[in-house]
C-alpha cells in the first residue's frame, strides 16, 4: 500500500494547480483532503471519499466540454486524452478526466497509486489482468455505465485496460494519490506480459516543476 501522502519522487510544484478553477472543484478538493487527513489507511481514505466522488459522477454541469475532448496525438494512442483538473503542490493528489473515443481502448497499464476511478459519460468495458512470467492472464471483464466506479488500492486490480463501447466518447474521472500523468508507470504486452516504462502525460499540463504552477 502506498503512503497516504507519497509524492512518488517528483519534485514539488510552487503551489497547488487548479487547472479547472471553479467553486465545485475547490470544494471537492478541500473535502477530499480533509477526509484523507483523518484516515488511517488508503482503504479507509477511499471509503470516506465515496460520497463526494459519487456526487462528482452524477453532477452534470461541473466538467466543461473542454475536458471531454479527445487528443489525436496523445501518448496512449487512439485519440485518448488525459486532462488535468487539479494536482497538489507536493504531487500526492490529482484529479483528471480520461477521454476515450468510441472504439478506442487504452493499453494494458498500471496506476501505482490508490484512489477512486469512475465513469462520467459513455459506456466502457474494463478488463483486469494479472501479469506473470512470460505471460499475462485476463482475470475478469465487466461493463461500466455512468455512475459506476471502483476503489483502487494497489496491488489489487491495478493492471487493466478499458475500451469505449458507446457510440459517443467515454469520459472517466480519476482521483488518485499521485500526479499520475507524470509518474513513470508501465504498459504490458498483451501476449507476453512484458512491462515497459510509460508516462502518460497530460494534454493540458507539463510534468516538469516550474515556478508558479
Amino acid at each position: 500500500m502506498c503512503d497516504l501522502h507519497d509524492h512518488h519522487g517528483l519534485p514539488p510544484l510552487a503551489a497547488d494547480e487548479f487547472v479547472l478553477d471553479t467553486p465545485f472543484v475547490r470544494e471537492f478538493v478541500a473535502t477530499v483532503r480533509e477526509r484523507i487527513d483523518r484516515s488511517a489507511s488508503a482503504a479507509d481514505a477511499c471509503e470516506v471519499m465515496r460520497p463526494v466522488f459519487e456526487e462528482a459522477l452524477t453532477e452534470r454541469d461541473w466538467l466543461p466540454l473542454t475536458f471531454q475532448r479527445d487528443v489525436p496525438d496523445s501518448r496512449m494512442g487512439g485519440g485518448i486524452g488525459q486532462w488535468l483538473l487539479f494536482r497538489s503542490a507536493d504531487r500526492s493528489l490529482c484529479l483528471f478526466s480520461l477521454v476515450v473515443p468510441s472504439g478506442s481502448m487504452t493499453p494494458i497499464h498500471d496506476h501505482l497509486a490508490w484512489g477512486l476511478v469512475g465513469l462520467y459519460a459513455g459506456t466502457q468495458d474494463e478488463e483486469f489482468y494479472v501479469p506473470g512470467d512470460g505471460a499475462i492472464e485476463l482475470a475478469r471483464r465487466r461493463p461500466l455505465v455512468p455512475g459506476d466506479y471502483y476503489v483502487l488500492v494497489p496491488p489489487a486490480d491495478d493492471v487493466h485496460r478499458i475500451r469505449t463501447t458507446s457510440a459517443e466518447t467515454s469520459v472517466s474521472i480519476h482521483l488518485l494519490a499521485s500526479d499520475t500523468g507524470c509518474v513513470e508507470r508501465h504498459t504490458f504486452d498483451e501476449h507476453t506480459g512484458a512491462a515497459r516504462p510509460f508516462r502518460s502525460g497530460y494534454a493540458n499540463a507539463e510534468c516538469e516543476a516550474s515556478g508558479g504552477s
